[in-house]
This record gives structure tokens, sequence and C-alpha cells, in this order.
């Protein structure tokens, strides 16, 4: 049986195979912004497993498209418990499945602190049982710049390297958007420590987070997260 799990965001769809025990095979990446190239790009098969964050229009048109070509679909929500991922809201419907998703992946006997870049900054801290101890939910580096420019047009939405005390408008701009995401992210990680009573790993998956990760200290890159996380719930739910 021929089974694909697609991760559609705000900005991309990704998707990739089943292949041998479970394992995900080659990750395919497309841009939605072009309202037709991104369908017609998708692959057939019999079995699809569906994770979306998109708008409701973006996600009815890759169910429309997926319902030609495979025989059953699977759209995956959030859920209170899945094998050893317990999670913190109390309402399931509010936690994002991207971020369920990344932490099932991550929930490994480890303690951990998820790390998700996109449109949106996340963090969820799980201790090494997979009990979710909560999150933080910001807007990306990307987002703060472009709401910068929004309010005050000269600032520009985009340029300009990281360091620390900049000497130009651009980098300035560009360190001080990192800046508070890594600031963040160093802050979560000391109260994360002090929760749990260990340093947990830091996970970090999301197509924003490449500009961090030189800033960041040690982690695990995982940008297939919440694949990942969706060939658990397979495993887990359908297999």
């Amino acid at each position: 049986m021929t089974t694909w799990l697609f991760d559609l965001g705000n900005t991309r769809l990704k998707y990739a195979p089943l292949v041998a025990d479970g394992q995900l095979g080659a990750v395919h990446a497309v841009a939605h912004d072009d309202a037709e190239a991104w369908l017609a790009a998708l692959p057939e098969g019999e079995v699809a497993c569906i994770a979306s964050v998109a708008s409701p229009a973006r996600r009815v048109a890759l169910l429309d498209a997926l319902c030609t070509r495979f025989q059953r679909l699977h759209r995956v929500s959030t859920e209170p418990a899945l094998g050893p991922l317990r999670i913190a809201y109390a309402n399931p419907a509010h936690l994002g499945v991207d971020r369920f998703l990344a932490m099932l992946a991550a929930a490994d006997g480890r303690a951990a602190l998820v790390l998700g870049v996109g449109t949106a900054l996340t963090l969820d801290v799980l201790d090494a049982h997979g009990q979710h101890g909560g999150g933080r939910i910001a807007p990306s580096p990307a987002v703060m710049r472009e709401a910068l420019h929004a309010r005050a047009a000269q600032l520009p939405a985009r340029g300009g390297d990281y360091t620390e005390f900049a000497d130009d408008t651009a980098p300035a701009l560009t360190s001080g958007c990192e800046g508070a995401a890594l600031a963040l992210i160093e802050r979560s990680l000391q109260h994360a420590t002090t929760l749990l009573g260990q340093v947990p790993r830091l996970c970090v998956h999301g197509g924003g987070a490449q500009a961090l990760r030189p800033h960041l200290s040690a982690h695990d890159w995982v940008p297939d997260a919440v694949l990942q996380g969706l060939a658990r719930w397979h495993a887990l739910r359908i297999a």
C-alpha cells in the first residue's frame, strides 16, 4: 500500500512517502503561492495523511486535489494523548497540529524543548515521559521585520547581517528581530531546565530556523519534524 504524508504550512507544502519500516522517503517541498503549480506537482497513491495549519481555502484546495489521486484520506488533528505524548492544553483544538506532531516526533524518552520557526516561532517543553509542560508562541523574526515595515515603510523589510551591535539600519533590524527570538529561546531553555530538573535537548525545525541556528546553543536539527510526527501518527493510528 502506497502511503504519502502531507504537511501543509502557511507558505509551502512538504510531502514524502512512507517506505520500509515506516520511515520517510525523499521529502519534497513546493511553495503554494502559485495556485496552479503546487497542486499539479502532487503525487498519486493509495493513502494520504494530511496535517494543515494553512488557510481554509488552501486546505480545501489540497484535499480536493488529493481526492482525485488517492483512495483514502486521513486528516490529522491534535489529540490530548497519543503514544508517549500527553499535551498540556485542556482543549486540544487550541494546539496547532504542527506543534502536536513535532512533539510526537520528539517524544523519545528524553526531555526536550521543541522549537519551530515558520510564520510563528513556537516553543514547547516535554519531560522524559512525554508530558507536555506548555509552550510559547511569538512572531518569527521575518514577521517582526514585515510588521515594522508595514508600520514604518522607511524601514527595509529584509536585508542585513546579524551582529551584536550594528552600524546601519538593515543589520540593526536583523540583529534586533533575530536577537529578540534568540533571547526568548534562551530564556525558555533556562526555565525548561528549572521545570524539568535537567537541561533538555533543543529540537529545532522550520524554514525560518536556519538564520538562528549559528547563534543557538547545541541543538538537534530536525527539518522534517512534522512529517516525522506524521509517520509516527500513522504507525500508531493506521498501521
